[in-house]
């Protein structure tokens, strides 16, 4: 059984933690006793006051590094900042992403390249650049958020469906290289998440239908998640924890689906 405190001492970094499925897994790992760094592009303000409580709660560092993880140097400066704050990184998760809704023949070379730039060479970078970190440490869990799209493609969102097939090889290959280490890496994938970008959608199929909320939640999900509800981030943030814990080595390159038996489907 795990400890309610057993991160305690360690440090993670999450990108793409201001809101959403992000902000629930900080919140979780701040929980266990962890010191957490948020990096995301939205402003520090939009989070402030959640970090502000989760540190006094729970009696450790939480916080904030604004940064365009579309540019190298800014995945440095992330990295450079958090070693600097904690000492130390034994966490990581590459949650930050960018999704463009275009067909191929009308997606900018200027919107595939930030999709590869924010889904998959930041996620790389700060992976490169903290690998030596926890080996020193001598703990290590490396976790790269991949989506149902990284399995089964979808009309309309090239960059994103690439990018996230792509994080299946990524940490794969992270997975055999770390092996004999105390170091792991998983992929996690959750179905539909209740984040706020699909808030707005759901929101907008409300009004221009009509409908209900809950008939609008069971036509985003229609051919999708067969348990038809969204998954809950909770869910999502108690399998990472899970692998933050001594069963993560031994599942060392796990892709652990969280998505209502969607990728069940035929």
């Amino acid at each position: 059984m795990i400890e309610p405190r057993f991160l305690e001492g360690r440090s993670a970094l999450v990108t793409g933690g201001s809101g959403g499925l992000g902000a629930v897994m900080a919140a979780r790992l701040a929980q266990a006793g962890a010191n957490v760094m948020i990096a995301d592009v939205a402003a520090d303000g939009q989070c402030s006051a959640t970090r502000s409580e989760l540190s006094a709660r729970n009696g450790v560092a939480v916080e904030y590094c604004r940064a365009d993880l579309s540019e190298a140097e800014q995945v440095d400066r992330v990295v450079q900042t958090t070693l600097e704050r904690f000492g130390s990184v034994e966490i990581l998760i590459n949650n930050a992403v960018v999704r463009h809704f275009d067909p191929i023949e009308r997606l900018a070379l200027e919107d595939w390249n930030q999709a590869l730039a924010v889904n998959l060479t930041a996620p790389f970078l700060a992976t490169q650049k903290l690998l030596p970190v926890m080996r020193k440490a001598g703990f290590g869990r490396i976790f790269n958020m991949t989506s149902v799209f990284g399995a089964r493609g979808t009309a309309n969102r090239v960059g994103y469906v690439a990018t996230k097939a792509a994080l299946l090889g990524l940490t794969s290959a992270t997975a055999i290289e770390v092996a004999r280490s105390p170091i792991s890496c998983h992929s996690l994938t959750p179905g539909s998440v209740l984040t706020p970008g699909v808030k707005v959608r759901v929101d907008a199929l409300i009004a221009s239908e009509a409908i209900s909320p809950e008939e609008a939640e069971r036509r985003f999900l229609e051919g999708k998640q067969p348990n038809g509800r969204f998954v809950d981030p909770a869910s999502v943030a108690e399998v990472m924890l899970m692998l933050c814990g001594p069963v993560g080595l031994d599942m060392n390159g796990a892709n652990l689906p969280i998505e209502g038996g969607w990728l069940a489907r035929a």
